[in-house]
């Protein structure tokens, strides 16, 4: 069976899609806007595969609902699965949904616009962290630098300290700025969200602008990702926002700083974040699988979208391929490659070279450049305690779209 691109998928839908239940394909089946040329290749059969992998999860209560996209060669698969929470009454999760993109925001924010301001000349990749920041001059940060900041090989730990308790992005920038490496930088890879943190307040610096701003400006508003953005309920009706976490009367919830039922929607989980008030290099952005579906085909197409260009052929290499030191981890300025978190959304399929992100809300962007085929999930499987684990659906959705995408 064919699946069809775009200028079909009307007469399709209006022929009850006939077709594709009779190739098992449980619906909704919906093709959003593909790119530009290219032959429709998906194997349906996989489709109840992928539909199942999602349903079993939620049945287990590993996360309440979902949204997943496929897409190769103009053909997209695109389904909402489950509900916002485990109530019965709770509203379905459709393809609108808004989710907490977590550490999505690395690499659909704060990653592109460092890229974006090294094109222009304003900063320099290998600049050191104290060029920008004097301040930092301690602890074995000297000599730290934006690319290290990138592929997360500065030495530095990989969070903020909670304690004592702080609130505000000054306060974040001056305990960033008191953490010791623990490694020489550029010999020890760590995944730190200090790094993102700095990397954030960077772009802030360089352009005397927010970075939820800088992004909405250079990245959101040109891509037309329309739902994308930070702070949502500034311009979101809540009820389209998946919640994320439920404060404990054991005070535990959401890392403790929840009163007992307090429900966090439309507010950043992550709580480095939402001490920052929001808006970070690391995390913050909420997003719909459609947005995301527009940065990963600018992306493939080289850095440009409908005419629109947001990052350069060179940038967008730099973002994907391998940039790292020798010896460690393969990331690129941005993307991981070949780290311990990329196994699981890469699946068993997928080549490495193929490139993407997590997000620790149950998050997934996931792009094979080879076949040029891409993922993408968005839930929130933290909700309503943070407990569950789905790294195992990570693989069977990674396995299961390669083979989708005949990349098997």
């Amino acid at each position: 069976m064919r699946i069809y691109p775009l200028r079909h998928t009307r007469t399709l839908l209006a022929a009850g899609c006939v077709a594709v239940l009779a190739a098992g394909c449980a619906l909704p089946f919906h093709a959003s806007r593909p790119p530009a040329g290219g032959t429709p290749r998906l194997d349906v059969r996989r489709f109840p595969q992928i539909d199942a992998a999602v349903n079993e999860a939620i049945a287990a209560r590993k996360l309440p609902g979902a949204v997943f996209h496929l897409e190769h060669g103009g053909a997209v698969y695109e389904r909402a699965y489950g509900r916002l929470t485990y109530e019965p009454a709770s509203p379905s999760v459709t393809t609108s949904t808004v989710f907490d993109a977590a550490s999505l925001t690395k690499v659909l924010v704060t990653a592109p616009s460092v890229l974006i301001l090294a094109e222009q000349g304003r900063i320099g990749l290998d600049d050191k962290l104290v060029k920008y920041f004097p301040d930092c001059a301690n602890g074995g940060k000297e000599t730290i630098t934006i690319r290290q900041l990138l592929t997360h090989s500065s030495g530095l730990p990989a969070g903020l300290p909670k304690d004592p308790d702080w609130t505000g992005r000054a306060a974040a920038h001056k305990l960033a700025c008191a953490q010791a490496v623990t490694h020489a930088p550029g010999t020890f890879f760590r995944y730190s969200d200090i790094n993102y943190v700095l990397l954030g307040q960077i772009v802030e610096q360089v352009t005397g602008t927010p970075l939820d701003d800088y992004a909405q400006a250079h990245i959101f508003a040109p891509l037309r990702m329309q739902n994308t953005g930070y702070l949502p309920l500034r311009r979101v009706d809540a009820a389209t926002i998946a919640p994320t976490q439920v404060g404990r009367d054991d005070g535990k919830g959401a890392h403790g700083d929840l009163a007992p039922g307090e429900l966090l929607r439309g507010v950043v989980h992550d709580p480095t974040v939402r001490r920052m008030g929001g808006v970070a290099g690391s995390a913050g952005v909420f997003t719909t699988v459609g947005d995301v579906a527009r940065f990963a085909r600018m992306l493939l197409a080289g850095g440009v979208l409908d005419g629109v260009r947001i990052l350069s052929p060179a940038s967008v290499r730099l973002l994907t391929t391998v940039q790292s030191p020798a010896g460690l981890a393969q990331r690129g300025l941005g993307m991981d490659i070949d780290s311990p978190y990329a196994k699981r959304p890469r699946g068993t399929v997928f080549p490495v070279g193929s490139y993407g992100h997590t997000g620790f809300t149950g998050c997934v962007l996931w792009v094979d450049p080879a076949s040029r085929a891409f993922y993408v999930l968005l839930s929130n499987r933290v909700y309503p305690d943070d407990k569950s684990n789905v790294l195992d659906l990570y693989s069977r959705l990674g396995t299961l779209s390669a083979q989708a995408a005949g990349t098997d």
